[in-house]
């Protein structure tokens, strides 16, 4: 029988990455470094838990927040009464660097991509009805996460909770704002300041939260391979560890609250090798290099979200399909957290709808489909463990490359990490363009077929009634107490006292987001990314 042409001269798993074999065998596994041993033993490869999700599933996270603090509550009712194991608080983009709602730079945003948290009455609202010594919270915020987390302790204690009793995470990862979402305030030395004293403060008092989510995510989004987003996020965990050891803490006091968020693509099989080897590559680190001791400061524990670039505006329900497969992936892959994608992200924020579709996904897989019912249900595929040391072998690259730049701060400094991402963002680009890399109903399987599908739309006066709400605030406080919690802000500061209980008064007495930004502005200055082309 004649041998049929390939559908293509060479199949990669990504645009620019691994060229693949048609098939594998034991004879590819040859001197290479397979980890036999089973889940829950060093390297964890297979898993950090040794039953899976046997005894607990991952927490299903949905990631929300929207308009106002009354309206963002709502949601978060909704979604636990919908099965959502755990709150994911989207922050608006104000909030998120610094600036109050009523400021210039704020409008026409306020409300828009997340809810807007002015103030530690905000916070309490957002709150409303809603027991946080009770729930694991999860908070998408990183310029502002020491003066966001000071509100969420504040609002907890108001509830008569205590801070050991709190559980969650906060993402806390500035690092890759500079290469990939761009909302840093201050810079890199600063930032790392603010970070360590964030994480140090929590490993004194918070003993059930993560200080640190190292986040791949968003380079995902702007244009990484699967390889460049392990890399660079290792990399990053390795600059905040030594971060912390040069403040003088151990190790093992921090690292088992260390935890990473990454993204989730298309490509199934390079998803679930991308997390193993992104496991076994963290243990070997926070052993050899860093001299771990504790097994969990040696646990790459990691929150997924499905990767949005991969939506389309296009045929938007095909979204559906891919979430699904994305979803599958992070479970095969044994994640702790997952939140699935709307099929609607491309064109809005999710509907009620479109996010109860997004968590009936996971409770099939998790219920239904038979994948949560074994650890590491992939493991001991010839291509999926060949997969897994190739791309631990990139991660190691890369880190070498950066580690002889100096560090993760250096390399976002000189520019290395975002060039390296716009580059692989450009050849994705040209590749879907192309042809090359499919992407159905967009650049084929298209069709004219008009879009009937609800979308949530915020409403218009949402920036006008926050604004009357804060200004309601400036004048019902004790604006003395205001100035004299930030005065001692802007001291503090100034020295290498840790910043967190200043932060914490100061919220209490309702200073604002943009009030408090504002001081620390004026001490750290703001940051002016370089030209980096």
């Amino acid at each position: 029988m004649p041998e049929e042409r390939e559908r293509k001269p060479e199949f990669r798993t990504t645009v620019d990455g691994t060229v693949i074999k048609p098939f594998f065998a034991p004879q590819d596994l040859q001197n290479l470094p397979v980890d036999t041993n089973p889940p829950g033993e060093f390297p964890y490869t297979r898993n950090i838990r040794p039953d899976g999700y046997r005894s607990r599933l991952w927490t299903m996270r949905q990631y929300a927040g929207f308009a106002t603090v009354e309206e963002s509550n709502k949601r978060y009712k909704y979604l636990f009464e919908q099965g959502n194991t755990g709150f994911s608080v989207a922050f608006h983009l104000p909030t998120q660097i610094g600036y109050d709602s009523d400021h210039p730079l704020a409008h026409g945003e306020v409300g828009k991509v997340g809810v807007a948290v002015d103030s530690l009455q905000d916070m309490e609202q957002l709150w409303d009805g809603i027991k946080l010594a009770e729930v694991s919270t999860s908070m998408t915020v990183n310029a502002t996460a020491p003066v966001i987390l000071a509100m969420y302790i504040a609002a907890a204690q108001k509830q008569g909770a205590k801070e050991s009793q709190l559980s969650g995470t906060v993402q806390n990862d500035v690092l890759k704002e500079y290469v990939a979402r761009n909302t840093y305030i201050f810079g890199p030395e600063a930032s790392m300041r603010l970070i360590t004293d964030l994480c140090t403060y929590c490993s004194d008092n918070l003993p059930r939260w993560n200080s640190l989510s190292i986040c791949g995510y968003h380079m995902r989004e702007a244009g990484a391979t699967a390889v460049q987003e392990a890399a660079f996020t290792i990399a990053d965990g390795i600059a905040y560890v030594q971060a912390m050891v040069d403040r003088g803490m151990k190790v093992d006091a921090f690292l088992p609250r260390f935890t990473f968020m990454m993204a989730c693509n298309i490509n199934m099989v390079e998803e679930v090798a991308k997390f193993r080897a992104m496991r076994r590559a963290w243990a070997k680190i926070t052993k050899e290099r860093f001299g771990a001791k504790d097994p969990r400061s040696m646990m790459f524990r990691f929150h997924v979200q499905n990767d949005g670039f991969t939506s389309t505006a296009q045929q938007p329900l095909n979204n559906i399909v891919r979430t699904t497969i994305q979803a599958m992936a992070c479970v095969m892959a044994g994640c702790q957290s997952l939140c699935t994608t709307s099929y609607d992200e491309a064109l809005a924020l999710p509907s009620e709808e479109s996010v109860r579709i997004a968590l009936r996904t996971q409770q099939i897989i998790a219920h239904e489909s038979g994948i949560a019912d074994v650890v590491d249900p992939m493991g001991g595929s010839y291509y999926l463990e060949w997969l897994t040391n190739e791309i631990e072998q990139g991660i190691f690259k890369y880190v070498k490359i950066i580690d002889e730049m100096g560090g993760a701060a250096m390399a976002v400094k000189k520019g290395f990490i975002q060039r390296e991402c716009l580059k692989s963002a450009y050849d994705y680009q040209k590749a879907v363009e192309s042809g090359d890399q499919v992407v159905v109903g967009v650049n084929s399987f298209a069709s004219e077929e008009k879009l009937d599908i609800p979308l949530m739309e915020i409403d218009a006066n949402v920036e006008q009634r926050q604004v009357a709400r804060l200004k309601a605030l400036r004048t019902g406080r004790d604006n003395a107490a205001v100035k004299k919690a930030l005065e001692k802000v802007r001291q503090v500061c100034g020295t290498d006292t840790n910043v967190m209980p200043a932060l914490i008064e100061a919220v209490k007495t309702y200073a604002t987001v943009g009030e408090i930004t504002d001081v620390m502005r004026e001490v750290f200055g703001e940051y002016r990314e370089p030209n980096i082309i």
